[in-house]
C-alpha cells in the first residue's frame, strides 16, 4: 500500500515538474524572446512557423540552445538577458519547439 501511494505521488510531482518547466518556459520566452520572435524582427522565426523553423530544426535542439546561448546574427547572447541560465535558455527553446507540434 505504501509503494501504491508513494507511487502515486512520485507521479504527481513529475507532471507538476512538467507543468511548471512548461509554464516557466512560456514566461521565459514572453519576457525575453517574444520582442522578436513574435513579429519575426530581425527575420527571427515566429512562434509557430514551422516554415520559418525548418533549417534550424534540421541542425537540432542542442545546435538551437547554443545559439540562443552564445547569440547568433541580430540575436543577442541569452536573448539579451544575461541573467538567465542555461537551463532556463533550454526551457525557452522548448517551449518554442513545441508551439510547432
Amino acid at each position: 500500500m505504501k509503494f501504491v501511494v508513494l507511487s502515486a505521488l512520485a507521479a504527481t510531482l513529475s507532471l507538476s515538474a512538467g507543468l511548471s518547466q512548461a509554464a516557466d518556459g512560456k514566461e521565459i520566452y514572453n519576457q525575453s524572446c517574444a520582442m522578436c520572435h513574435a513579429a519575426g524582427l530581425a527575420n527571427a522565426p515566429k512562434l509557430g512557423d514551422k516554415a520559418a523553423w525548418e533549417p534550424r530544426l534540421k541542425a537540432g535542439k542542442d545546435a538551437m540552445v547554443q545559439s540562443a546561448l552564445k547569440g547568433k546574427g541580430a540575436m543577442p547572447a541569452k536573448g539579451g538577458n544575461p541573467k538567465l541560465t542555461d537551463e532556463q535558455i533550454g526551457v525557452a527553446v522548448d517551449f518554442m519547439l513545441a508551439s510547432l507540434k
